[in-house]
């Protein structure tokens, strides 16, 4: 017997994430209707960090024919048609194509961190900081080291943009993905027009066949029609040929950008925290920065305000792999406990912990890092001579390596006086309920919530965009996320802990000066 009535209103949002690509269906109410996903990770290949795109294709059918088998269980049919679909990626990275839709270089992620010299270079040029993970960074520093493929570029794209390009025929993105391709301004909700005429004009780009703003994806904002999904692309998505072609999609959008609507963070002084393999924070300004920071992206929310960012490339791997090591020891012990149970275990040990970890520091860099200037990574952990070395230590020295570069950005907004209300986490360091979010408070000196919904993070949050695109009815993004998504929604809040922040503060001291031990470990080894 069915236990939903599949009526074709409901929404598809599909986030491809660093590990893990997911569907989810909404219905009208915002309720997750079904879900699918599909793992896969990322290579080191010629020390580029990458992903196939065979694989790309061969996730989303995964990912959605899993959703559908759940639909149909619930419902007993398949899905033929729907109201809207979004598509949503990790931001950034670098995905060149030449004019026959030939992808012409591998490619190459937000964790990459081999643009240093570009990235330093048109910060200058522009005096806008330019992160090494950005598109236009890795473009310039292609250009700076000859490559061949340069010249052949047609069309430059994120792999939310690409997706949406192969399903639609259109060469779009959302601004708040744009905006990790090419600076924006927030006035005209496009890319720079004076940064556009410096980079036409660089030396490097004499002789190329192309100018800047041709070869980059058209900008839209939340609610626009971002076009119709084709009968190829219908055939992409569910080779089964069930799904019908024509249902409109909305512009794709970055991770970020799909989080801050996720735990409804796009007015100003509202920002989030997403951590998982990454971590970043986006608070949403109410007055510009006083000067460039480097370690400061200046991004948008879906409709284009201008939002300080601090992203950091490495956050929960290094707990992920300890993690294991209790699982394995777990199992030789012929202890009957499940990951998230040995999760849940470790995580609330650290609660027993010395507010600064008694003398214990962890290092999670599985990547560089540029928001403390380290090129490269190497997971590390170290201990002070005379310290207290016990389990809750060691395990609370791993949550807090997971947002203590964050911390060294959040200080430099601190500074400059910036407002925030409180932080929305979401992410899988929150799957443990109250440690994470106590944590972060005390780390961070500022409220930490978590809403019901943000434990279906981007997925959940590119379809209520796809939602918006057919029901928004004129209201703003603020409006409606206010007003119909999050009307009745319930969230926990936790205030920072005094000795949390001192204790934190004191394990910071420490950190700082080990940074210094975690650059020679990764020129040594």
């Amino acid at each position: 017997m069915s236990v939903y009535k599949l009526n074709g209103s409901e929404a598809l949002g599909i986030e491809f994430g660093s590990t893990r690509i997911k569907a989810v269906l909404i219905n009208n109410d915002f309720e997750t209707v079904a879900s699918g996903s599909f793992d896969w990770e990322n290579k080191l290949k010629n020390d580029v960090w990458t992903y196939d795109l065979e694989d790309v294709w061969s996730g989303l059918q995964c990912a959605f024919a899993s959703l559908n088998d759940e639909v149909k269980e619930k419902s007993g049919e398949y899905i033929t048609t729907l109201s809207s679909i979004g598509f949503s990626a990790m931001m950034h990275g670098y995905l060149p194509f030449d004019e026959n839709g030939n992808q012409i270089c591998e490619f190459r992620t937000w964790r990459n961190t081999i643009t240093s010299q570009a990235a330093s270079d048109l910060s200058t040029l522009f005096n806008f900081n330019i992160p090494q993970r950005w598109s236009i960074a890795h473009l310039y520093q292609a250009m700076l080291n000859g490559e061949e493929h340069i010249n052949n570029i047609s069309y430059l794209t994120t792999l939310a943009g690409y997706v949406h390009w192969q399903l639609t025929g259109k060469k779009v993105l959302g601004v708040g993905e744009a905006s990790g391709m090419f600076p924006i301004d927030s006035n005209t909700n496009d890319y720079d027009a004076k940064m556009i005429s410096l980079f036409d004009n660089l030396p490097a780009l004499k002789g190329v066949k192309w100018n800047i703003k041709d070869i980059l994806p058209r900008v839209l904002i939340a609610g626009e029609n971002a076009g119709y999904l084709t009968e190829q692309g219908a055939l992409l998505l569910d080779p089964s040929g069930r799904l019908e072609a024509g249902i409109p999609l909305c512009p794709p959008e970055g991770d970020a950008g799909t989080g801050m609507v996720a735990t409804n963070s796009i007015s100003a002084k509202t920002g989030n925290v997403s951590a998982g393999t990454s971590i970043f924070s986006m608070v949403v300004l109410e007055n510009k920065l006083s000067r460039l920071y480097e370690e400061i992206d200046m991004v948008t929310t879906p409709t284009g305000k201008p939002v300080a960012m601090v992203h950091c490339n490495n956050c929960c791997t290094d707990l992920d792999y300890w993690v294991r090591i209790f699982t394995e020891f777990a199992s030789l012990c012929s202890a009957n406990l499940t990951k998230p149970q040995i999760y849940d275990l470790l995580y609330n040990e650290a609660l027993l912990g010395d507010a600064d970890c008694g003398g214990l520091v962890n290092y999670n860099f599985f990547s560089g890092e540029p928001v403390v200037h380290a090129e490269d990574g190497r997971p590390l952990f170290m201990r002070a001579q005379g310290c207290k070395f016990s389990l809750a230590n060691f395990f609370r020295a791993q949550i807090y390596s997971t947002f203590s570069s964050l911390k060294i950005g959040m200080e430099i907004l601190e500074n400059e006086n910036v407002k925030i209300d409180c932080l929305m986490g979401h992410g899988g360091l929150f799957k443990t309920k109250y440690v994470g979010q106590r944590l972060m408070a005390g780390a961070l000196n500022t409220p930490v919530a978590v809403m019901e919904t943000a434990g279906e993070g981007g997925a959940w949050g590119i379809a209520v965009l796809a939602e918006y695109l057919v029901d928004g009815n004129g209201a703003s993004l603020e409006e409606y996320l206010n007003n119909r998504v999050f009307a009745k929604s319930k969230k926990s809040v936790v205030e920072p802990d005094e000795k949390d922040a001192q204790g934190f503060t004191e394990y910071m001291r420490l950190y700082k000066k080990g940074l210094a031990v975690e650059k020679s470990a990764y020129q040594s080894i």
